[in-house]
Formats: structure tokens, sequence, C-alpha cells
């Protein structure tokens, strides 16, 4: 994801809820930035619901935010998460035991 999508995501949550932009951003920075590196960087294979909170613990302990506002705001964000993640289902499938394009299975035999 990049500044401009970052920034595109941020302007929705903050005209989504009542949250300040300087506190959305923060939480969304985190959240996203934690994600994409787990994508470049871990081995571990993980579910989507597993790896969801565990994102949402992890910035909920950097941002020192309380739980219902980061949850609230990851899940408001919610259609940026989803292309972080299938961005890393594409890249490593094995990582989230899915393959990176269904279409293909009928093939496999």
């Amino acid at each position: 994801m990049n500044d401009q999508e970052l920034h595109r995501v941020v302007q929705y949550v903050t005209a989504s809820t009542s949250y300040g932009r300087d506190t959305v951003a923060d939480i969304l920075r985190t959240g996203l930035g934690e994600l994409s590196a787990l994508a470049t960087h871990s081995t571990t294979i993980f579910e989507r619901d597993a790896l969801l909170e565990y994102v949402s613990q992890w910035t909920m302990k950097r941002t020192g935010q309380p739980e219902p506002l980061v949850r609230e705001v990851l899940g408001c964000a919610g259609r940026w998460l989803d292309e972080v993640y299938d961005a890393l289902a594409k890249r490593q499938p094995e990582a989230l035991k899915l393959k990176a394009n269904d279409e293909d299975d009928s093939e496999v035999q």
C-alpha cells in the first residue's frame, strides 16, 4: 500500500467515524504496516481471522489506543485490509493455506 492509498483510507475512516484524523492515521499506519511486514517477512501460516486478531492486538499495544477504538478503525478500513490480505495471498499463498489463483485448481489433477 502506497502513501496515496493510505491517505485515502485515512480519509474514508475519518469521515465514517467520530475519531480524529491523526488518531485514525496512527492506527492504520501501525496496523497496515505490521500486516505488510508479515506479508514480506513471515513464514508463519496464518488463518485470516487469526491474522486480523494479531494485527488488532499488536496495533493496540503499539499505539496505546483502547480495543474498541482500534477494532472500529480497523473494521471500518476492512476494504483496505482485505486488499493487503489479498496481496499476501497472491505473493505467499502457502502462508495462508490458499492457492494464488483458485481457477488453477480445476486444471491441477
